[in-house]
């Protein structure tokens, strides 16, 4: 048996940023994978872990390759010398430079079928017969090289091109760039140093080389020691005062903070988000208390948590009645002489002057009405192609108050929250702290004696931010909810700024969850395409005034009382109501919701594309009882039976050139079979469609479920593919018949067996 041994690799450096660590412990570990399952041998036992100074990784490889054949097919034999030269190129080791022999005529292109390669690798790539195109194949004899050999090799390669969202240079004249300045790699391999030198060509790399170095806590545990293995490794760190593992890090703050807090009857805000970047900023994680000055407490709690959490990552605390607590939890990266007195003294000044600015916006911000925030929006740009917000906040307001009266909410109410909704983003302190939008604006309505619907709707139009958020429920507040969201939606599909498969930078795909979610969980009916239309109709361009005209319609709105809008020469207004694929955007985000949730995805799928609906709700109900039905004995029968008729009609509709029509003839019917089922799909039919609109679900699956037995009896006694002609394509016109039926519910084809 192949024995394996356990590589060890550190990756030392200044402190990296918290937000960094993970995702670049995650992309050096699949790097390693990667790398190790195509050169040694695929790891097992794989471990990472990150630090504010480290990156960790250890896994087990092969002590011995064995020798082995390998094999990849390239480009067709006729393809040009640029991709044939580029597959030569791919399959070479990195330390290598084909490019450079081909200009010194070592390489030597479609010559009789073959490459001649020179160099070190001595490759030899073959022109070989693959089904009718003859395609270049690369056929070499892997040696069994030691892994210590190729890991040298390798792994400075590796290391000079690990990507980072932001990356700097530092001292001397080294092109090579990190996170922060590297200052040490530990690389052990069955507890020898692997070595090598991040030195390539005329660069000296920092002067950076493999060790068995590492270092523990810059100020409690300063200096190097050596180690040789990952045990020895974490127990040395452990007692130079580092604790490796940020999920130990952030289990130390949670526990160590509860701990404080509970023991002068606090608790502590839940904000795993900040326990996690502050397991990022600490090696050795202490808890410490401090006081919070009673000048300051009568600021808003959020205004307070805010700027404890964004400028100083203080945990906010809260007496046992909800009320913000005189005092907060901060996390030290050392253990002081004098229990860390000092450090809170310190911190405790920092927070008074922070809190002093806090006050400043808060005081300043109260003397003016809310409303005389609005001016300042029209020089504030909402989009390049949208206006400004203050022409959305026009926008808002109409529609809002729109969305109220369909809700049977207040629409003036609802018109006033959107008037004000934006209105605090011209504020100071959201100017100062953007988090608090929303928020900020509820307490200078609340201030200013507004209705207070008004004042909560202003505060929970953005919700929910998340899947934890909670949507509004009240019916002004979900007006201005949804009017937001929608507004969002129709504007940016309208300029074309859709999302894409590698990015969505206007939170496109959030805005369309929210809407979502506010319909699902307060049971609301609300035909959405014709919001999104008068939406539509509330977008004129900046600079003309006119509408924007979206290239594909999916839905036309008449509109006979707005004199600006574009006409059809009729003398009625219509309008594209949005670019098409903006309710499939919506509905395929629900898909996506349903499959996060364990629900079939596949009846959602034949559901949504069955008929079109706006009515989400009514969706949700109709794809419910088509999942009950096909779940049940009657309805897998007749789904096997559907297929079945979807397939003989495909085949013959395909030999005859035209889909068959459903007019099939009374008097050709010459068997009781095919008569059964042609009087029980004219019954079912019209069952169907009169429960569908009278939105009976369950008795439209009963209906259907009816079928199966006349359906069943067709298909065992009725050949449809009669020699007589007549006959053939009445049967065939009364399959589809039945495919039309069952498909005015849900496209049963694509459901899954």
């Amino acid at each position: 048996m192949t024995e394996f041994a356990e590589l060890l690799i550190e990756l030392f450096s200044e402190e990296i940023p918290a937000r960094m660590q993970e995702a670049a412990a995650d992309r050096f570990c699949d790097s390693m994978r990667n790398f190790l399952g195509k050169s040694i041998s695929p790891p097992r036992h794989e471990y990472r872990a990150f630090g504010p100074r480290r990156i960790t990784y250890r896994a087990e490889i092969r002590t011995e390759i064995p020798s082995r054949e390998d094999e990849k097919r390239g480009p067709r034999l006729d393809a040009p010398d640029e991709p044939l030269l580029a597959f030569l190129t791919s399959q070479l080791p990195r330390a290598e430079n084909p490019m450079a022999w081909a200009k010194e005529g070592l390489v030597t292109l479609k010559s009789g079928g073959v490459f001649d390669v020179g160099g070190p690798s001595q490759l030899r790539f073959e022109a070989s017969q693959a089904g009718k195109a003859t395609h270049v194949f690369m056929r070499r004899t892997l040696t069994g090289e030691a892994p210590a050999s190729i890991l040298a090799r390798e792994l400075p390669l590796l290391i000079r091109a690990f990507p980072w969202p932001k990356s700097m240079r530092w001292g001397g004249t080294s092109s090579m760039v990190w996170v922060r300045p590297l200052k040490r790699i530990l690389c052990v391999l069955d507890g020898a140093v692997v070595p090598f030198t991040l030195a390539q060509g005329g660069d000296d790399g920092h002067g950076l080389v493999s060790g068995d170095l590492t270092e523990g806590h810059r100020i409690m545990s300063p200096g190097a020691f050596g180690v040789r293995d990952f045990a020895e490794y974490k127990a040395e760190l452990a007692e130079r005062q580092v604790v490796l593992e940020a999920e130990d890090r952030a289990r130390m703050i949670r526990d160590g903070i509860t701990a404080l807090a509970a023991a002068e009857g606090l608790d502590v805000v839940p904000d795993e988000a900040l326990i996690a970047e502050v397991a990022g900023l600490v090696e050795w994680p202490v808890p410490l208390l401090g006081r919070i000055d009673d000048a300051f407490m009568d600021l808003p709690p959020e205004v307070m948590r805010t700027t404890m959490r964004v400028n100083q990552r203080y945990f906010a605390l809260r007496k046992r009645d909800g009320t913000a607590a005189p005092r907060f939890a901060l996390v030290a990266n050392i253990a002081a002489p004098d229990g860390g007195a000092a450090i809170v003294a310190g911190n405790e000044r920092v927070l008074r002057a922070r809190l002093a600015d806090a006050r400043f916006f808060w005081d300043l911000d109260r003397k003016q009405k809310l409303e005389s925030f609005l001016p300042k929006l029209d020089s504030v740009v909402f989009h390049a192609k949208l206006g400004t917000q203050g022409q959305r906040v026009a926008r808002l307001e109409n529609l809002a108050g729109l969305i109220a009266e369909k809700l049977g909410a207040d629409a003036t109410l609802a018109r006033r929250a959107a008037r004000l909704a934006k209105a605090d983003l011209a504020s100071g302190m959201v100017g100062e702290f953007p988090e608090l939008q929303g928020v900020m604006g509820r307490y200078y309505a609340l201030g200013q004696h507004e209705d207070a619907r008004v004042a909560e709707a202003i505060a929970a139009h953005y919700r929910p931010a998340g899947a934890g958020d909670a949507v509004p429920t009240e019916g002004v507040a979900i007006a201005v909810a949804l009017a937001d969201k929608i507004d969002q939606l129709v504007g940016f599909f309208a300029v074309g700024e859709k999302p894409t498969g590698s990015g969505d930078p206007f939170a496109l795909r959030r805005a369309a969850l929210g809407i979502i979610r506010i319909i699902r969980e307060n049971g609301l009916r609300l035909p959405l395409a014709d919001l999104m239309g008068e939406a539509f109709f509330l977008y004129r361009r900046p600079s003309s005034g006119e509408y924007y005209t979206p290239p594909g319609l999916v839905a036309k709105i008449v509109r006979a009382t707005d004199s600006q809008a574009p006409s059809d020469g009729e003398g009625t207004f219509m309008v594209a109501a949005f670019e098409a694929g903006l309710l499939d955007f919506l509905v395929e985000r629900l898909r996506v919701q349903l499959r996060g949730e364990g629900a079939r995805h596949d009846v959602a799928t034949a559901v949504f594309g069955a008929t079109p609906d706006d009515d989400l709700n009514r969706l949700l109900s109709r794809a419910e009882a088509v999942r009950g039905f096909v779940e049940s004995e009657a309805g897998a029968n007749l789904l096997a039976a559907h297929r079945r008729a979807i397939n003989i009609l495909r085949i013959e509709e395909k030999r005859d050139g035209h889909a068959f029509d459903t007019g099939y003839e009374a008097h050709l019917l010459k068997l009781p079979e095919e008569a059964a089922l042609a009087a029980a799909l004219e019954e079912a039919g019209t069952r169907i469609r009169l429960d569908i609109e009278a939105e009976d679900f369950e008795r439209a699956m009963e209906a259907m479920a009816a079928l199966r037995a006349p359906v069943d009896g067709f298909f065992e006694k009725v050949i449809v593919n009669d020699p007589a002609p007549e006959l053939r394509r009445n049967r065939l016109r009364l399959l589809a018949r039945l495919r039309a039926a069952m498909d005015t519910v849900a496209d049963f084809s694509k459901i899954e067996a």
